[in-house]
């Protein structure tokens, strides 16, 4: 059989309106009909990779080997902006992505990222499974992506440092952070007077090794599994903003593929997408434990202080200005009264 190489995809990609869904089949026996990549940027260890692999396993058994999607994680196939590049060229079938990383194609998907909307998971799961997230799915749809239906965890993000605590807004003023590539990682931060510097995450354990970042802020799995807590001292629960990963695929790619075989990738990604939630839950009580022992000094913070500095400072007139009324409605439906 002829495996969906990266010249294979690229020209189903062009091919796909003519050939139509029939250009994958088998002409050698006992190997897979369709053989596919999905890639992350999670550490091995991390749920999303540990249930990306479940979910791989389970379409292969489930299809007799028909679909084999081989996982690359750690950033094995570069950073976030090259893997979204080898997505849309259909050098890669699939890709987890955050929402506000993602919005440097899609503006639309950060919306879920607001600083400081979110209260409760018990609004944030209904809202993205959703019609809040049905609006942001029909949003990256038109740039030529498929969006899974369920949206995978990341977590309510958290600060480090390695000079000083974050604890009052103050704090954050000439502070050097690293944030994701992302227009609305940059503008939160310059509202509190932070100096925010873009860096791709296979590159933020060197950056704050070498002091080129003194900060940086994620949830506290992804802290843990890439070990983060080595070249950091201080973490404030900042609870800024929440954040997940869009499982995507190649639209044209995934068009082409048989309706039999969507519905089985999309029955057990979605699966393990709700499952690796419920993980991940359970370990944020133990996660947070771990980091003290590991030697981070772990602080309560008074959020409500950090999200009126963003009022003051204008952040959600801007971004509510960008979203659009209709959207920023929609979620405020969820979340209620932002600022």
């Amino acid at each position: 059989m002829t495996t969906l190489t990266r010249r294979r995809a690229l020209h189903l990609a062009v091919a796909g309106a003519v050939a139509g869904p029939a250009v994958l089949r088998i002409t050698r026996a006992h190997a897979a009909e369709f053989s596919l990549k999905a890639a992350n940027n999670t550490p091995i260890s991390h749920p999303l990779t540990v249930y990306m692999t479940k979910a791989a396993d389970a379409i292969r058994e489930e299809t007799g080997g028909k679909v084999d999607i081989k996982l690359f994680p750690n950033n094995q196939l570069g950073g976030d902006t090259d893997m979204l590049s080898q997505l849309r060229s259909g050098a890669l079938e699939f890709f987890t992505l955050s929402p506000l990383i993602l919005a440097t194609l899609v503006p639309a998907a950060s919306i879920s990222g607001v600083g400081f909307a979110w209260s409760s998971y018990d609004k944030l799961w209904p809202a993205m499974d959703g019609d809040f997230g049905a609006h942001v799915r029909a949003q990256i749809e038109k740039s030529g992506l498929y969006a899974f239906d369920r949206i995978w965890e990341n977590g309510f993000r958290q600060t480090t440092s390695s000079t000083r605590p974050i604890l009052k807004p103050e704090d954050f003023k000439g502070f050097k952070i690293r944030v994701p590539p992302s227009p609305m990682w940059t503008s939160m931060f310059k509202a509190f007077d932070a100096a925010p510097m873009t860096i791709n995450f296979a590159e933020v354990y060197s950056a704050l090794q070498t002091k080129i970042a003194e900060g940086q802020e994620n949830p506290l799995t992804l802290i843990d599994t890439a070990k983060l807590y080595e070249v950091q001292k201080y973490l404030s629960k900042t609870n800024h903003m929440w954040d997940g990963f869009w499982l995507l695929s190649n639209g044209k790619i995934w068009r082409g593929l048989p309706q039999d075989v969507k519905t089985v990738v999309a029955k057990h990604f979605n699966a393990q997408a709700v499952a690796q939630r419920a993980d991940m839950a359970q370990r944020s009580g133990t996660t947070e434990q771990d980091l003290r022992a590991r030697g981070l000094t772990i602080q309560d913070v008074d959020t409500k202080a950090f999200q009126a500095k963003l009022q003051s400072a204008g952040f959600y007139k801007e971004w509510k200005g960008k979203f659009g009324d209709d959207a920023w409605a929609l979620l405020e439906k969820h979340t209620g009264p932002i600022a």
